[in-house]
């Protein structure tokens, strides 16, 4: 609270206009302490954030995210992170302004700690609705985010990259068609179940495999997790099985043919679950006999009905 009334006070004394003049000056030094001001300034409330962009810093401070010195583009990417966290008004005036796609090749052409708030104002544009959420999506931003999952050694910034991944792809089917297909939910399966993966990137890939997978009806995006993932996992990506198959006659063949239907007999799931449930519902889309045919032992049985079999003899 202390340091709000901190950033009014200096706002009241008329702060911003000169900060703002500042943010083409070719000092480098002095440009690191403009933006840090101005993220600070901002970040208090959305009456601070209003007033900085007010001050016209649009799109004139885009171009510092290209600048040479590594704390000038940091400290650039969490201003433009700290205005558009606020709401989705101010997300979509630094859309307009070409904002995210400055972003996005800012995620690209850096790393580490530099990268940080590139990704997390990426995640607060597409957490705000469908509209901004797509504008991430249509400029890239899925697969810059799933490069830096990949790419990055540090759990918080994977962490980042995993919660800005599921922003994306929580509202619709077309949002989780589009997170899925930059092949990002084995990926944070992975983060999830990795042994040594903080509890905070563990916490963040599951919630984000949740927010996807509960919106993803791309059914072939979601099958090689029938084979990888844990329980509580599972019973997400079967629901969606589920939901899709009865209305498919397409999938519901291709489901067959690439080995899904033999991975669901083969699960156990507690009798009376939600996971049993979703099962019968897979199960009820197919003959009785071909759901027999790859369910576990059916093999097995065949082949001791022929042991115990006595031919027929003809004179």
């Amino acid at each position: 609270y202390q340091r709000r009334v901190r950033a009014q006070t200096v706002v009241d004394a008329g702060a911003i206009a000169h900060l703002a003049n500042l943010t083409l000056n070719p000092d480098a030094k002095l440009k690191r302490q403009v933006f840090s001001a101005l993220s600070q300034i901002s970040k208090h409330s959305v009456e601070l954030a209003e007033m900085v962009v007010e001050a016209e810093i649009f799109p004139n401070v885009l171009t510092c995210l290209k600048d040479s010195d590594e704390y000038v583009k940091k400290n650039c990417a969490t201003l433009i992170r700290e205005v558009a966290k606020h709401t989705p008004e101010l997300a979509q005036l630094i859309v307009n302004a070409g904002g995210v796609a400055a972003v996005i090749d800012y995620v690209g052409d850096s790393a580490g700690n530099v990268r940080l708030p590139g990704i997390m104002m990426l995640g607060y544009v597409a957490a705000h609705s469908e509209n901004l959420a797509m504008a991430v999506i249509v400029s890239k931003g899925v697969v810059q985010l799933a490069i830096a999952l990949q790419e990055e050694q540090e759990d918080h910034i994977q962490a980042a990259a995993a919660w800005a991944l599921g922003q994306a792809g929580r509202h619709t089917p077309e949002h989780a068609k589009a997170v899925a297909q930059a092949n990002v939910l084995p990926t944070l399966l992975q983060c999830y179940l990795r042994a040594g993966s903080s509890e905070d990137l563990q916490i963040k890939a599951k919630k984000a495999l949740k927010n996807i997978l509960q919106k993803c009806v791309h059914l072939p995006a979601l099958e090689p997790l029938l084979h990888d993932a844990p329980p509580n996992i599972l019973k997400h990506v079967v629901a969606q099985f589920s939901k899709v198959l009865p209305h498919d006659a397409k999938a519901r063949r291709l489901f067959v043919t690439s080995g899904g239907l033999k991975k669901v007999q083969e699960i156990k799931a507690e009798p009376g679950s939600a996971l049993m449930e979703y099962i019968n519902i897979i199960n009820g889309c197919y003959p009785e006999e071909i759901v027999r045919y790859y369910s576990p032992g059916y093999s097995e049985r065949l082949l001791e009905r022929i042991d115990n079999h006595q031919p027929i003899m003809t004179n």
